[in-house]
């Protein structure tokens, strides 16, 4: 162990390792429930996605893609299906009626990998990060966060939309257009799901509170424990312990149910893809760069840049490989997690953490009937939270220098409301290309403006005008 994690090198243990390792596990293991249920949209396989598949798969990628980062890499960091572009993922296939499908998705997914492998070969990727500024990179994550916790929000009832039709409109050439409004309401707190919702966010907000290692996880078996006690309107129980003996979930792996491969490139040529494909690359470009970088200096290696740079490099090589492996296996994209900071605050120094966590993410595929018992509003409750934890970001953006809090804003405003990462991505590139370029004419090159923002927003232009999806 010593020779192949250079453990005394680095100043730690054997045991201290695996129980940073275990630690890491219980902060993120909620992304088992999570993700099946936002793929599968909440188990109704509205996607296509079975949700069986998809929780194999998110154990399968996690816990092979960590591995592979801690012997590699030997670096403290573990890897699963991201938050955020899990939703994204989901979304873009419901929101297009059936044109888009989820092996088309996958597509995406699999050659956004490909897109990020070569431009960690060729260090482009490093180039592109110092492009954008780190206000758009802060306002992406914020903007993210608030996208979750609208799909959080609405699949557990707290929120809920309805289109309601405006009185006062007159007769004429557009009354189809104005005479419907989409309103936004709080859910009735009579709704079972609701109720449940709202125990689920106490107890992990209480969990947080108190700073108890896997505060999520804990909140969301906590909140399946209530739903045992509680009865739809219909009169069967929320979570119905029967279900244990189901044929949909098995104590044995069914690998036969994943989606390994199931991709569609002919359906690639569909002008939505280049979109998809783009957003995957770009979100997983920034939301990457800062976990690593982040979790890097907690290690303490970046004391020696030369060193700490190089394994970053590694690092993201590995991530590059994890994104498309992922895909391989039928999930979205598998990114680096910042939960990773718990079992370094443990000790974990070494890809020895890397590996202990990748081990119980691969022990937890024999799980799958105990965590297809968990409800949706306890996994909504988990997406709220995670948006309050990204939500954190926004205190590193410079709202008071307006070249920089105007695309700020309008990436964080466009993301939720507009229901479109894209989008919120787009309007605060181009938007600060222009005010950065305008205000340069009186500041004479106060603000920079790279190359490389230039030419995306002249792409993102092109792309609304010639591509209306």
């Amino acid at each position: 162990m010593d020779r192949l994690f250079k453990l005394k090198e680095h100043g730690t243990t054997v045991r201290t390792e695996i129980m940073a390792g275990i630690t890491t596990f219980m902060t993120m293991a909620y992304i088992l429930a999570v993700n099946p249920n936002i793929l599968s949209a909440f188990g109704s396989g509205a996607t296509g996605m079975d949700w069986t598949a998809v929780f194999l798969a998110t154990a399968i990628a996690a816990g092979v893609i960590t591995i592979m980062m801690g012997l590699f890499v030997n670096f403290p960091v573990a890897l699963a299906p991201g938050m955020g572009l899990n939703a994204y993922f989901a979304t873009v296939i419901l929101a297009s009626g059936g044109s888009f499908t989820y092996q088309m998705a996958l597509t995406a997914v699999f050659i956004s990998g490909l897109i990020f492998v070569l431009l960690t070969v060729t260090r482009v990727r490093q180039t592109l990060l110092v492009a954008v500024p780190d206000s758009l990179k802060h306002a992406i994550t914020v903007g993210i966060g608030l996208f979750i916790t609208i799909i959080g929000l609405k699949n557990s009832g707290l929120l809920t939309v309805s289109v309601e039709t405006i009185s006062d409109v007159p007769k004429g050439k557009y009354t189809d257009l104005l005479s419907f409004e989409t309103i936004f309401h709080m859910g009735s707190m009579h709704n079972v799901n609701v109720q449940l919702c709202l125990l689920g966010l106490l107890f992990i907000t209480v969990f947080m509170v108190l700073k108890v290692r896997g505060a999520i996880l804990f909140g969301i078996l906590l909140t399946t424990v209530a739903g045992l006690f509680m009865s739809n309107p219909d009169g069967t129980p929320v979570v119905n312990l029967a279900s244990l003996g189901s044929e949909q979930t098995s104590w044995v792996p069914d690998l036969s149910k994943l989606a390994f491969a199931h991709f569609d490139f002919a359906g690639i040529l569909n002008a939505g893809i280049i979109t998809v494909i783009l957003t995957f690359t770009f979100v997983e470009l920034f939301d990457t760069f800062g976990t690593l970088v982040g979790t890097a200096n907690r290690t303490g290696i970046m004391k020696n840049k030369e060193e700490g740079n190089k394994k970053v490099g590694k690092a993201m090589m590995v991530d590059a490989i994890g994104v498309s492996g992922g895909a391989l296996v039928g999930t979205s994209t598998v990114t680096a997690y910042i939960e990773s900071s718990a079992g370094i605050a443990e000790g974990g120094r070494t890809g020895l953490t890397a590996v202990t966590t990748g081990v119980c993410f691969l022990l937890a595929l024999f799980l799958a009937p105990v965590v297809a018992l968990i409800p949706g509003p306890a996994t909504a409750a988990a997406l709220i939270v995670v948006g309050v934890l990204m939500m954190q970001s926004v205190r590193e953006i410079d709202f008071q220098d307006l070249v920089y809090g105007i695309p700020a804003f309008f990436t964080v405003a466009m993301m939720p409301f507009t229901y479109n990462i894209a989008n919120g991505i787009s309007f605060g590139i181009v938007s600060y290309v222009v005010l950065a370029a305008v205000a340069n004419m009186k500041e004479k090159g106060k603000y920079k403006v790279h190359p490389l923002m230039w030419v995306l927003a002249v792409l993102i232009v092109l792309r609304y005008i010639f591509i209306t999806e």
